[in-house]
């Protein structure tokens, strides 16, 4: 696969060239013979400077926030070690075979989006469903950080603006000391559904009294509003942290991956250095101990509850970021014999060993928290935005020289935040300009300018989530969009389509000529057999299981809401079959031959050096003749 290809010698007539030449043998699919620029045929793709460059961007990209807020309360939450039997099992079987799929994928057929799925293109629907989710996760993910930022301005100041009461948006019940309704309260059952944006709520809510870290958080912050249908007013200093984290995103990516490759280095490292930091520090506090023997703690009859073994496999779809495109995109940049299998096991190492981690340094603060208000850690041990915007600025607050340590929580969580933002909107723009014909108008312009496109497009919805009402919008999305169904439905379908329709031995053998040799068997057999019971397992179990959406334990959802988050699920999900459906209706011959037809490859130009003499190949028919496919892609 080293030889350098020519054309002349594999039956292509070139350009400008009056030698009539035979029919090429070359390939077993549709071969792209036009200009090499076509969507189908880069001939001067981009790649990574240094293969450190993608390691990097897979770390920033998968490595999120998910790391340090879900994983270290599910695995306290159930079963605290016993949780890692489930976790890692998981891992084996559901997160590195998708992860390495996905990579290979997008290394092999060196394009994004879409286009990868060319490798059969009646399920192309995928790279448009992957397409949808990462806008939606683009669109609403980045107003964590915007959240951030706007914590991280006002962290320089003694004392810390939530730490205490009397400013214009408390209200008489405001109260920085609770150690002691805590305390009684914790003698009391407490709520079964206690929402993670409330934190401690059950110590407080039958005095009345609201803490001041909460009410920082929804009366200033959010300004939140009754519901949904009441939208309210746009905060603007929101719009302006808004504005300055995508001017940020835009010059991290406007050059593609030569530009994103070296701001990775930045935004992947500095959050471990600061974890490091916070680590130290943190089991230098007393209840520290306390609270990792909480984390730690196992408790063996968790492993008999189905609830566990859930858990432990959407953490992994969700911190793996299977499913959204954006490692087939990062893969697509690869040198076509880097050895992608081994990469998948470095960043499964470091993704799992990052949420491990994440656990220590956030139970040293819980415990130190829970030790300086006399309650129970289970009181004060939160996920998700209830752990980074109210549990962990309060107990920051606790501590000697908070505005410090408040800043360097609050910088790492933006930079961890950032640069999973950034490769999903780069993976984004990737599947973009892969899917564009080069003559139409988008496909025409400069990168730089799709990029603008696609940021303010994403800025401009983005405006419904900095509104009084924009939180009731954000967990919408949340909620819905890039739910555990739609990874779930995307990561199923993705391995019965490389098993199943393209082959699992033929998709090995493909591996092995990039990497030099065949991975070992047991990812064809997870491919094949195992991931897709499991992803469908998970999917059913999170269908029949499917309750409301509510807001803080209290709130609930209206039934148009509900609507509007079902739609945003099935704009993703329904790309698949009615793609399928469409292509079918649309090709000619019987089924079986629209069948085989639909399901052969086509092969871009860099397929040619390698690809074995076994059957006759179809030349691609010319752009023009594709233009309804390209107009249903493009508008899907």
């Amino acid at each position: 696969h080293t030889q350098s290809f020519n054309p002349l010698q594999s039956g292509f007539k070139t350009e400008g060239s009056s030698t009539e030449v035979a029919e090429p043998r070359l390939g077993t699919g549709l071969i792209d013979t036009g200009d090499p620029a076509t969507e189908l045929g880069h001939s001067e793709r981009q790649t990574w400077s240094r293969q450190m460059d993608f390691i990097m961007s897979c770390v920033g990209f998968a490595v999120g926030l998910g790391n340090v807020w879900r994983f270290p309360y599910l695995c306290y939450k159930n079963g605290g070690g016993v949780f890692l039997i489930p976790y890692l099992l998981m891992v084996f079987v559901g997160g590195v075979p998708v992860f390495f799929l996905e990579i290979a994928l997008g290394q092999f057929m060196k394009q994004g989006g879409v286009a990868t799925w060319n490798i059969a293109p009646l399920f192309k629907g995928l790279g448009l469903a992957s397409m949808v989710i990462v806008f939606f996760c683009n669109t609403y993910y980045i107003m964590v950080l915007v959240w951030g930022l706007y914590f991280l301005a006002h962290s320089f100041t003694s004392p810390l603006p939530w730490a205490t009461c009397g400013h214009e948006w408390n209200t008489v019940n405001c109260t920085t000391n609770f150690s002691r309704v805590c305390l009684n309260q914790s003698l009391s059952p407490s709520p079964a559904n206690v929402s993670s944006l409330n934190i401690s709520a059950s110590c407080l809510e039958h005095t009345g009294l609201r803490s001041s870290v909460m009410e920082f958080w929804e009366r200033k912050v959010l300004r939140l509003s009754g519901g949904l249908d009441e939208v309210g007013d746009i905060n603007g200093y929101l719009v302006l942290c808004l504005l300055a984290t995508w001017v940020i995103v835009y010059f991290c990516i406007w050059k593609g991956v030569k530009s994103a490759g070296k701001v990775v280095y930045f935004t992947a490292v500095f959050p471990y250095l600061v974890l490091v930091v916070l680590f130290v520090h943190g089991v230098s506090l007393p209840g520290a101990v306390n609270g990792i023997i909480y984390y730690l703690k196992p408790d063996w009859s968790k492993l008999s509850e189905a609830q566990v073994w859930i858990d432990a496999a959407t953490q992994i779809f969700f911190s793996y970021a299977i499913g959204l495109g954006a490692l087939t995109a990062l893969g697509s940049y690869n040198r076509f014999n880097n050895n992608c299998y081994q990469d998948a096991f470095i960043l499964a190492l470091i993704n799992s060993g990052t949420s491990f981690f994440a656990g220590f340094v956030v139970f040293s603060v819980l415990g130190f928290m829970a030790a300086e208000q006399g309650v129970d850690i289970s009181n004060v041990a939160e996920s998700g935005p209830g752990l980074a915007f109210i549990a962990y600025p309060k107990a920051v607050s606790l501590m000697p020289l908070a505005p410090l340590w408040a800043a360097l929580f609050f910088l790492m969580l933006l930079v961890l935040g950032l640069d999973s933002q950034f490769v999903g909107v780069e993976g984004f723009i990737t599947g973009i300009m892969d899917m564009l014909p080069p003559k139409s108008f988008l496909g025409s312009q400069r990168r730089e300018v799709v990029v603008a496109i696609c940021c303010f497009t994403c800025f401009t919805i983005d405006l419904s989530m900095v509104t009084q009402g924009g939180m009731y919008v954000f967990q919408l999305f949340d909620y819905y969009s890039a739910s555990g169904i739609t990874l779930l439905w995307q990561a199923f379908w993705e391995c019965v389509v490389v098993a199943w329709v393209y082959g699992a031995d033929r998709f090995m053998d493909d591996v092995a000529c990039m990497i030099g040799y065949r991975p070992l068997p047991y990812m064809k057999w997870c491919w094949s057999y195992v991931t897709p019971v499991v992803c469908m397992g998970v999917f059913m179990f999170h269908v029949v299981n499917y309750k409301r959406l509510v807001y803080n334990a209290v709130y609930v959802y209206p039934w148009w809401g509900e609507v509007l988050g079902w739609f945003l699920a099935l704009s993703s999900m329904l790309c698949i079959p009615l793609t399928v459906l469409y292509k079918l209706l649309h090709c000619k011959g019987s089924l079986r031959e629209r069948w085989q037809h639909l399901t052969t490859p086509v092969w871009g130009r860099h397929h040619l050096e390698f690809l074995p003499p076994e059957n006759e190949a179809r030349l691609l028919p010319k752009a023009e003749e594709n233009k309804n496919t390209l107009l249903y892609e493009s508008v899907i």
